[in-house]
């Protein structure tokens, strides 16, 4: 048996014992009038306290307004990123440790008893208990109108569903008859399955619990169809677009719709320093929905304390040059943590029939890699500091291999021309188009969110190249969930995006993205479909190697030893890069991060990363705090 337990920079609940508590300013008014207990009353009897001096940081004080911006209005969901508080997290360094949790025990991989703090409440002052995991197993995950699909995949072991049961009301188990080893990860991302939920609040939605005249009453003012539908609107705990929904991030919605969101700091939060003083220290983020375009001009202008998203390395110029003409910012280059900065996803599933055995064909998505000119891309986009190849674990990661970075990522154009006509694609129209099978022109079009310009921009130059192939790349930037919803459908022939969200895995880290487990990866989305829905949705994979990569995922799942594991991992990878599923052609291009002067705590080196790491949540940004803080108010 091991234990996961807090180290590091986390101290022992005693210390409190040495170090009295300090009431929060903001919300000193509320206890006063009585509408609020005292601090010691909403903390859990055993609080995380972090000694951030332990951490090479700096205690702060509370207070302050944090301005930031996203681009979408369902993009308030970054306050669930950036707060990051999980039933276990990583740290600056990917080692796990409790969070929310109390501590866990874990017996064989297969084992996992989650311990609560016990007197933890939720944001409007309810206890959190065992109860709330009891509510989201029986009650929602046991329920077939609001979960239709049946128990979530990670709940399956084997074919078998995992146990879970309830000791006592701060003790947690959840079992499995063979080894789960990605559960505790799970629990760490940044969109994770959220395996609790706000029982006492959601019970007024729930047919089970609800009177029936008041929640027919509810279901026709939402103009929903039924209660399952008015639960799953209000039950929203990643999107975090319900105020009324309680919480157990740092900061909580105190705005309606707008274009200006507001959160305020979670009075019951379960952090603390080891001064006496409730985390998080910034009392206000408030978040403004801008168009794209507008990021870099509004940052460039002093609009934001802190800003990476909407953000590329074509905007450091004019944030350094805004920094250095009085601006009231500092502008630091982080490092990327996905695979790739730009990928190019050949469909296989593509609906067109002719078209789907072309791209299926190696020789083909091989003879478009080698197609491109990473370097000139390099130079022109990024001034030579990105890594030039295909999409391959980071340098950074333990399992970084140069071989499968460099794998058909060298410009050569008649060796590509030469595979093209070994697959037969020797016709040609008078543009020097060459032909399909059917006779029709080879247009190949590559579908875009259209939200950064580097990617057009690194389109262009390839749409050069590609002509010395005898193919036209045709560029059709659409909205980015249109552009989903075509490639899960099969719809669109190809697609850019960044590559895997992990590139620094280790050889313990789930490979379940290299394999066809999900519609997320663009090469395969009926693969993953299928995998995903036990084959009642999708196509079955049907090429050797998705199905070689398949059946090492389950090996690696089913082996604890790491050097076996290792092994696992590295034949994966070198079947991506020999098979060039995702089309990777740069890596590691830095990430401007904008950091107001008077913001503390802020590292002035790290990953950006969506997974591990939740972009600024891996960095605790509850721990982040303003020099000189204005003083706020509660409303």
């Amino acid at each position: 048996m091991r234990r996961l337990i807090a180290l590091l920079a986390f101290v022992a609940a005693p210390v409190l014992a040495q170090t009295p508590l300090q009431e929060t300013p903001f919300w000193q008014p509320e206890v006063d009038a009585g509408t609020m207990p005292p601090i010691f009353e909403r903390l859990p009897d055993t609080p995380l306290v972090v000694d951030l001096e332990a951490k090479g940081r700096s205690f702060g004080t509370q207070g302050g307004t944090l301005r930031t911006m996203v681009t979408r209005s369902k993009d308030v969901r970054q306050m669930v990123v950036y707060g990051y508080a999980r039933l276990v997290g990583y740290n600056p360094q990917y080692d796990l440790y409790p969070d929310i949790l109390r501590d866990v025990e874990v017996i064989e991989d297969r084992r996992f008893v989650l311990h609560l703090r016990p007197g933890h409440r939720w944001s409007d002052g309810e206890p959190f208990t065992s109860e709330d995991f009891r509510y989201w197993w029986e009650k929602v995950v046991g329920n077939n109108e609001i979960t239709p699909s049946g128990p979530p995949e990670f709940m399956i072991v084997d074919d078998t569903l995992g146990r879970v049961t309830f000791p006592d009301l701060y003790t947690v188990v959840f079992e499995w008859d063979r080894p789960n080893p990605n559960f505790l990860p799970l629990l760490a991302q940044a969109s994770p399955p959220f395996i609790y939920r706000p029982a006492h609040y959601l019970k007024q939605f729930h047919i089970d619990f609800a009177e029936p005249d008041a929640l027919a009453e509810e279901v026709r003012s939402a103009r929903v169809k039924s209660w399952a539908a008015l639960h799953n609107r209000r039950d929203n705990m990643y999107k975090f677009d319900n105020p009324d929904q309680p919480t157990l991030q740092p900061w909580l919605s105190a705005s309606d719709r707008g274009s200006r969101q507001l959160f305020v700091r979670n009075p019951y939060y379960h952090r603390i320093d080891a001064r006496g003083k409730q985390l998080p220290y910034i009392d206000v983020v408030n978040m403004t929905i801008v168009g794209g375009g507008l990021v870099a001009a509004k940052a460039n202008a002093g609009e934001a304390d802190l800003q990476a998203r909407g953000l590329d390395f074509s905007d450091v110029s004019i944030l350094k040059k805004g920094e250095q003409d009085g601006g009231n910012y500092r502008t630091f280059l982080w490092a990327n943590g996905v695979a790739s900065q730009i990928a190019i996803y050949p469909n296989l599933n593509f609906k067109d029939p002719v078209w789907r055995e072309v791209m299926r064909d190696v020789r083909f998505r091989r003879a478009l890699s080698m197609g491109i000119d990473r370097r000139m891309i390099n130079r022109a986009l990024y001034f030579g500091l990105a890594n030039e190849g295909g999409m391959a674990a980071l340098p950074s990661s333990p399992l970084f291999d140069e071989q499968d970075l460099k794998m058909w990522s060298d410009m050569d154009i008649e060796a590509a021309n030469a595979l093209l006509d070994d697959m037969g694609l020797t016709q040609r129209n008078p543009a020097g188009l060459r032909l399909l099978p059917d006779g029709r022109p080879m247009e190949f079009v590559i579908e875009t969110a259209g939200e950064r310009q580097e990617v057009e921009n690194a389109l262009a130059i390839v749409t050069d190249t590609w002509r010395d192939l005898g193919i036209r790349l045709v560029l059709r930037p659409l909205d980015r969930d249109i552009l989903r919803n075509r490639v899960y459908a099969g719809i669109s022939m190809a697609a850019i995006w960044y590559g895997w969200d992990n590139g620094l895995p280790t050889s313990g880290t789930s490979p379940d993205y290299l394999a066809p487990t999900n519609q997320e990866f663009f090469a395969w989305p009926k693969w993953g479909q299928f995998y995903v829905t036990g084959g009642e949705a999708g196509e079955a994979p049907d090429i050797e190697p998705a199905q070689h990569l398949l059946k090492l995922y389950d090996d690696w799942f089913h082996t604890s030893v790491p050097a076996e594991r290792k092994a696992i991992w590295r034949d994966m990878l070198d079947i991506h890069a020999d098979q060039q599923f995702a089309i990777g052609i740069l890596s590691g291009a830095p990430q401007p991060v904008v950091v107001s002067k008077q913001l503390r705590n802020v590292p002035e080196t790290g990953i950006w990363a969506y997974d591990p790491g939740a972009h600024f949540g891996v960095h605790r940004v509850d721990e982040f705090y303003f020099e000189n803080p204005a003083p706020q108010v509660t409303q």
